[in-house]
């Protein structure tokens, strides 16, 4: 039984009813460009509006997040990914999440529990100690790290938020050291988030009317711990993205990694409906596609798009479920390459200016990035 299936039914079992995942785009009237967690499109019935299904979810939601840019390339972050989760609408509590999660991934996963550590919310001036997940964990005899900042989960500066316990997961060899703040071998793989709260613009907290549960369980981070593999990309979840993409282009490790995150990453947002353009949803595409241009250009300027088989663009939008035909997202990611081609040989000619033929200051890199749409990492790499 595959993984997502265990999930789903552990929770059915416990009279969850499973919900059908959205795309990357939230609903109508929502800020956010992109749906970055699996409670993002539950966001009104957190706040108290009643779900048609009922109190008691779980599902799969693909999600997108732009904040862990940076990361992406080392073995556990990813662009676009999915994520499995449960959710309290004001039913149960802590306790009950967090037994669960236990029971879930050591019973039914076969997960080690003395390779496990968790952390709990520590408290601060507004809201206290989470007394009963540390009762909870202590009970079930893991060890426990008490944080501040890294045990607040919330989805934007205001709205629905409160504390969480992560449960963390040792991928290091030998017997587990440090603590999950200390060492980064632990990798977080579940999070459990008691959201009780509200925040407002001036900071303030308000409790909502009913106490939720949200948590969310990253599909490719679980399959690689269960898979015994070292990244993300080595899971079965990559193939064939890993083994087709070192033969066609060799790279090494991290920009490997990027560009493969990033191809999968386009081919998920066009076939949820967007297209690259300057603004917005389309702009985030861009930048994704421009920048794994970058990385394949600076060694072999003839490698190209259109040179990827048709078996990548079918294996990852049967994964996700997607109707948009290959033919059409091929095509849109070629012609994005062909803009982004005609875009560096006018850098070229911008860059010959004398202008540009001395050490560049923030001043220049924002006149080209602005005027002539030229991203600092790509006029670097064209002097």
């Amino acid at each position: 039984m595959s993984i997502s299936r265990t999930f789903i039914d552990f929770f059915v079992d416990r009279e969850h009813v499973p919900t059908t995942g959205s795309t990357l785009i939230p609903r109508l009237g929502d800020p956010v460009l992109f749906t970055t967690s699996g409670m993002h499109p539950l966001t009104p019935y957190l706040e108290g509006e009643p779900h048609p299904l009922g109190r008691r979810l779980v599902g799969i939601q693909r999600c997108l997040r732009t904040t862990d840019l940076d990361e992406v390339g080392d073995p556990t972050h990813l662009t676009v990914f999915e994520m499995l989760g449960s959710w309290s609408l004001g039913d149960y509590g802590s306790s009950e999440t967090l037994r669960w999660g236990y029971e879930l991934l050591t019973t039914r996963f076969g997960l080690d529990p003395q390779r496990m550590y968790v952390t709990v919310f520590g408290g601060d001036e507004q809201v206290p100690l989470d007394q009963e997940s540390l009762r909870t964990w202590q009970e079930l005899g893991l060890p426990i790290e008490l944080t501040t900042d890294d045990n607040w989960w919330s989805n934007g500066p205001t709205g629905p938020c409160g504390p969480d316990s992560e449960i963390f997961v040792w991928t290091g060899d030998g017997e587990p050291e440090g603590t999950p703040t200390t060492d980064d071998r632990w990798v977080e793989v579940w999070n459990h988030v008691m959201m009780r709260y509200r925040r407002h613009d001036d900071g303030s907290l308000e409790e909502l009317k009913q106490q939720n549960i949200d948590t969310g369980l990253g599909l490719e981070r679980l399959t690689m711990l269960l898979e015994g593999r070292q990244s993300v990309y080595e899971t079965s979840l990559f193939e064939p993205w890993m083994r087709i993409i070192p033969k066609l282009w060799t790279l090494d490790e991290r920009s490997q990694r990027i560009v493969i995150d990033h191809l999968r990453s386009s081919i998920v947002i066009v076939g949820d409906g967007v297209h690259p353009s300057n603004t917005g949803r389309g702009y985030v595409l861009r930048r994704l596609i421009r920048r794994l241009l970058t990385i394949l250009w600076q060694n072999d300027e003839s490698r190209s798009l259109s040179d990827l088989p048709i078996e990548l663009f079918e294996h990852t939008l049967s994964h996700f479920h997607q109707g948009e035909t290959v033919t059409l997202i091929r095509r849109i990611l070629i012609d994005e390459e062909i803009r982004f081609s005609n875009l560096l040989d006018r850098g070229r000619k911008v860059l010959s200016h004398e202008r540009f033929h001395k050490s560049l200051d923030d001043t220049d890199y924002e006149y080209l990035h602005e005027t002539h749409g030229l991203p600092r990492e790509l006029v670097d790499s064209l002097r």
